[in-house]
Parts: structure tokens; sequence; C-alpha cells
């Protein structure tokens, strides 16, 4: 988002509450010459997903934490940028945890270490089960990624390439 700008307006309040003293808004605005807005409106899912990792990375460079957990943090992404963000998540990944869940396989294919969790039903109870995978796994999962239904030697191939 080249063109993007980001600002924290605080306010101070007369009176201090459970919330502090502080009225704190971000305002945000993908592109050039439009108004700064509130962030809840102005940004769309993906804006919103970029402008996170940007802002997680830039605080993981101050603060030293041993593991950070994106939780879809590629919500309304594809393509290029999935692969820019996965880029930055493996810079942040050379100093820090970093842990993701994710569907997509730009996303998934730049992890070290890969695991799949898999829900089940047993005695009317769900379990969920999360397990390691193995390369050739790791590939399976990536091209079922790609290809959302049936497997194709395609898909396969395109997942090995992405794994690389």
């Amino acid at each position: 988002m080249p063109e993007a700008s980001f600002k924290v307006n605080i306010e101070k309040k007369d009176s201090f509450n459970s919330y502090g003293m502080d009225e704190v808004e971000f305002r945000f605005t993908a592109n050039k010459g439009t108004a700064l807005l509130p962030l809840n409106k102005a940004a769309s899912g993906g804006e919103l997903s970029r402008l996170m990792l940007a802002i997680k990375a830039l605080l993981s460079n101050y603060k030293n934490l041993p593991t950070i957990i994106f939780d879809e943090i590629d919500t309304g992404v594809s393509g290029a940028i999935a692969e820019k963000m996965a880029f930055i998540m493996q810079q942040m990944s050379t100093s820090l945890q970093v842990i993701t869940i994710t569907h997509l396989p730009q996303i998934a294919s730049a992890g070290n270490d890969h695991l799949v969790v898999k829900k089940a039903v047993k005695d009317e109870q769900t379990i969920s089960n999360i397990y390691r995978l193995n390369i050739e796994e790791r590939v399976e999962e990536i091209a079922q990624m790609l290809s959302g239904g049936k497997i194709s030697d395609a898909a396969r191939e395109n997942a090995r390439v992405l794994l690389q």
C-alpha cells in the first residue's frame, strides 16, 4: 500500500475511567488524496490484514517477543499480496517464533514446519486433533489448498514449487 496513510489521534478526556483518560482513534486511508477516516470505516478486509501485519512487524522489532500468532492475517488478500505477506512473516521468523493459521497456499508454503488441524465427531462430541506434517503430507495439504477439490498432478507440482 504505497499511498496509504495511518494516523493515531489521541484526545485527552476530562475524567479518568476504567479505560484511562485518553480516547484513541486510528485513522486510515489506502489512497493518496483521500481523507483519513476512522479505521473501521476506511479499510477493507484486505487492507486491515495488511495494516495489522505491518503494525505487528514493526512492534516485533521493538518488543522482545518470543512468539507471535497470526490467525488468518491474510483475510481478504491473495496472489502477489499474499506472497509479500508471507515474505514479511518469514523475515519476522528470523528473530521470533511465528505461528500462522491460514487457508492460503502462498502463506502456508512459507513456513518451516506445518501442522494441520482435523476435527472429528466422536460420541456426539467434536474433537480437534493437530498433526505435524512430513514433506509429502505438506505437498498434499498445499495442493489441496490450491485445488479446492480433487487434487491434480499439476496442483501437486505447484505445491512442490511453492514449498521450495
